[in-house]
């Protein structure tokens, strides 16, 4: 009785707003505290950059989600600041994780020579079997190839997959913005569903590019799970897809059931229901992700130390020993050298440094090269139509000269008659 009146005046928000943010507020304690714990473990056992840089930015999602979680649990004005910075964070995070498979493969070059292994394989075994002789049919690279076998496409499957990936990291960073833009013209309508508002028709094109990101990746793990194995890629994927697109399809929901009168529908109590649970999970999450993303590997990381390391003499010691050959003692200079070799990254400062900079490097490099990606098309478009106007134009002009030149003619046909 008492439920069904507090939803009938509206008042649940304000009833429940104070023991909601208690209770998050200890999930969120535990997530931050089992995160943090788990990024310092990997800045002070730092001996894989490649692989550690990117996890790093995977576990720190925990973090970021829980502080603006709880943040616009606490004060509703934020709400809308704390998830633009969330969605932000979230695209970064995907780019992050597809970042770190590639680095567990051995880096981009050993990726292109696996795709194209995979791919020579998959060309080859109808031919072997007798099953096709034309193997031009295996080669075409098309977008149905990408659906029903990925495989086939070799180093184009990457260059797909990479551009799938940061499209969803610069369309979520530019819809983020959008959305802020439009909020402060009074015209976002945040969780309306009314053609007047730009909340639908973002929700639409993240929606999409979002499904395309992440089915890039599941094609991504299809092809290269085996060389994965080690690694235990499932357990990872199924930790970091759940948080992803959990949380995305977790707000539609929540604004749909509002929308249909199943939940209030007040703005506060929507973002207010997102937080609290987002809170929940992010502890959850975090537990997760100590088995998941777990630093033990990297504390016995073998370390090349003519590549990564610094090797000091710190204490040389020397003596005489005999050594016995035959019936004489044969005297014999023993040297004892004890050497340290200084793995990258133990130190903390130098491993944020690596993450911030390195990492910062590799994202702007992709992000460039994603957008020339995507201009080239336009460009070669724009090429096209520019050159079908030329030949219109030039036929143009040739037609008028062909006129005239008959027009001309005929004027000396008719004066030679009259002559």
């Amino acid at each position: 009785m008492d439920s069904a009146y507090l939803f009938m005046n509206g008042d649940i928000y304000k009833d429940l707003h104070l023991p909601a943010f208690i209770f998050a507020g200890c999930f969120v304690s535990v997530a931050l505290f089992l995160s943090l714990l788990l990024t310092f473990q990997h800045l002070r056992s730092y001996t894989n950059p490649p692989e550690q840089k990117w996890i790093v930015a995977v576990i720190f999602m925990v973090p970021v989600y829980a502080t603006e979680s709880i943040l616009s649990l606490w004060n509703a004005k934020l709400s809308l600041a704390c998830d633009i910075l969330r969605n932000c964070y979230e695209a970064f995070a995907l780019y992050a994780f597809g970042s770190y498979l590639i680095a567990c493969l051995g880096g981009e070059l050993q990726v292109l020579n696996l795709l194209e292994d995979e791919a020579d394989k998959q060309i080859n075994e109808p031919l072997l079997e007798g099953k096709n002789n034309d193997p031009s049919s295996s080669e075409q690279k098309t977008f149905r190839n990408f659906i029903l076998r990925p495989c086939v496409l070799g180093k184009d499957l990457f260059a797909i997959i990479k551009f799938g990936l940061v499209q969803y990291m610069i369309l979520k960073t530019l819809c983020a913005l959008l959305a802020f833009v439009l909020e402060l013209c009074g015209v976002y309508g945040d969780g309306e569903f009314k053609w007047y508002y730009g909340y639908p028709y973002i929700t639409i094109v993240l929606n999409f590019s979002q499904m395309w990101a992440l089915y890039c990746l599941v094609q991504f793990y299809n092809v290269t799970h085996r060389k994965l194995e080690p690694i235990k890629p499932l357990a990872k994927f199924i930790s970091f897809k759940a948080i992803v697109f959990a949380t995305w399809w977790q707000g539609v929901g929540i604004v749909l059931l509002c929308t249909f009168r199943v939940l209030p529908k007040e703005g506060k109590f929507q973002t207010g229901l997102q937080d609290f649970m987002i809170c929940i999970e992010m502890a959850i999450a975090a537990i997760a992700h100590i088995f998941v993303f777990s630093a033990k590997p990297y504390r016995h990381y073998f370390v090349p130390a003519s590549h990564y390391g610094e090797v000091t003499t710190h204490q040389e010691t020397k003596a005489m020993i005999n050594i016995e050959e035959g019936d004489k003692d044969k005297p014999a200079l023993l040297e004892k050298k004890e050497t340290e070799v200084k793995a990258p990254g133990t130190n903390i400062k130098e491993s944020v440094q690596d993450i911030v900079v390195g990492g910062g490097q590799k994202v702007v490099k992709d992000v460039v090269l994603t957008i020339n990606q995507a201009i080239e098309p336009v460009h070669e478009g724009m090429t096209k139509i520019q050159e079908t106007f030329h030949q219109i134009s030039v036929s143009d002009e040739t037609k008028d000269e062909t006129e005239v030149k008959v027009e001309e003619h005929e004027q000396n046909i008719t004066t030679e008659h009259e002559v």
